[in-house]
């Protein structure tokens, strides 16, 4: 027996039923741009998450240029990243013509380190893109004081975090802009790439919205220069069924977090993840840290447990940012953390009898270090 990392098949079978009798009259009308089910889930949404508005596009990448865009970034401007993230961040940044300025993450829950923050302000920094990474926000009330010191905008990365919290609000809600990513893998995952950008403010909203229709408010009147990036009806309608099954999802991902973090707890050479004072994650990932980290998830592979890494590689010595001119040692919590990093399986399915398997699996892996295996 097998154990998957994740298991979308397990949540389309649950989806299923309500979703395939909306498809059908979705094929039988051709109704696929626009129109009641993209309309009803960005309404639900924008209340899940506490926000005035939700504008629904093409995919996570671009919800983030978009809400950068529609805050004024521009070229030349500098957007502080967190270095320990997926490259879509700061790839946002890089396509509006900004300059992605990276800094370090804290040691114990590997998120954005508001010191570092402070110390790469610069006069041309003109936003903060904080990662809500693995599950759980940032620490958005230090974020939100610096912004404000300082003038900036704070845009929020929330493509893992569908449905956290923290003591100043819920991951998505507390900057002036948030963009977030459903693709299939994520806490609330469509059936092909889908994104948003949530805000309170109904001017950004307008702008968002503007520049994903061609900068089009009215067809063939073009207020700026846009991009084609909009949700469709297919994908609204799987999250608009997903989505009233997100928080008894969020749910049984915390439990499975539970018992992986009781577990292995005592387990020799593993170091399991712990939550920031306040927030309540929705494990995205489950990422441990753990010494001869190949060995072990070759050892993990072998076993068939399907474990993975987020991410390898911080984001300034991949070779896409090498002519910003960072260095090997500069950012050392993230540096020392790409090295042990390890995502164990996580998803709303996962049953207490599969993660004993994983646990096992990662026992023997662990303790097998230094015999030559």
């Amino acid at each position: 027996m097998k154990v998957p990392f994740l298991d979308l098949a397990a949540q389309q079978a649950e989806i299923a039923e309500e979703v395939l009798p909306v498809w059908e009259r979705l094929f039988a009308t051709a109704g696929f741009i626009g129109g009641e089910q993209v309309d009803a889930f960005e309404c639900e949404y924008a209340e899940f998450i506490g926000v005035g508005h939700c504008v629904g596009v093409g995919n996570g990448t671009d919800a983030l240029e978009l809400a950068l865009r529609a805050v004024g970034v521009s070229p030349g401007d500098e957007v502080i990243v967190p270095v320990n993230t997926f490259i879509a961040t700061a790839e946002a940044a890089s396509r509006v013509g900004a300059v992605p300025v990276f800094v370090d993450v804290d040691p114990d829950h590997l998120l954005i380190d508001p010191a570092a923050v402070e110390a790469a302000i610069t006069p041309r920094t003109r936003a903060i893109i904080p990662v809500h990474l693995y599950g759980q926000t940032a620490p958005m009330k230090e974020l939100v004081a610096i912004a404000k010191r300082h003038g900036l905008f704070i845009v929020e990365d929330a493509a893992q975090s569908q449905g956290a919290s923290s003591s100043v609000g819920r991951a998505g809600a507390i900057g002036h802009v948030a963009a977030t990513s459903f693709y299939p893998g994520k806490n609330l995952g469509a059936a092909g790439d889908a994104g948003a950008v949530l805000t309170d403010d109904p001017a950004i909203a307008e702008r968002v919205r503007n520049l994903g229709a061609h900068g089009s408010s009215v067809k063939y009147v073009h207020d700026r220069v846009g991009v084609n990036s909009r949700l469709d009806a297919v994908q609204a309608a799987v999250l608009r069924a997903k989505l009233r099954r997100l928080d008894s999802w969020n749910a049984a991902r915390r439990g499975g977090a539970a018992r992986y973090s009781e577990q292995l707890a005592q387990v020799p050479g593993v170091r399991v993840p712990t939550v920031r004072p306040g927030n309540e994650d929705v494990w995205h990932l489950y990422v441990v840290q753990v010494d001869e980290r190949a060995r072990v998830l070759a050892e993990l592979t072998a076993a068939g447990i399907g474990a993975a890494i987020h991410y390898p590689t911080p984001l300034h010595l991949t070779a896409a940012y090498a002519g910003l001119g960072y260095r090997q040692g500069q950012f050392p919590v993230a540096e020392a953390a790409g090295d042990r990093i390890l995502s164990l399986p996580m998803f709303p399915h996962l049953t207490p009898d599969l993660q004993a398997m994983v646990v096992a699996a990662l026992t023997t892996a662990t303790t097998a270090r230094g015999t030559g295996r």
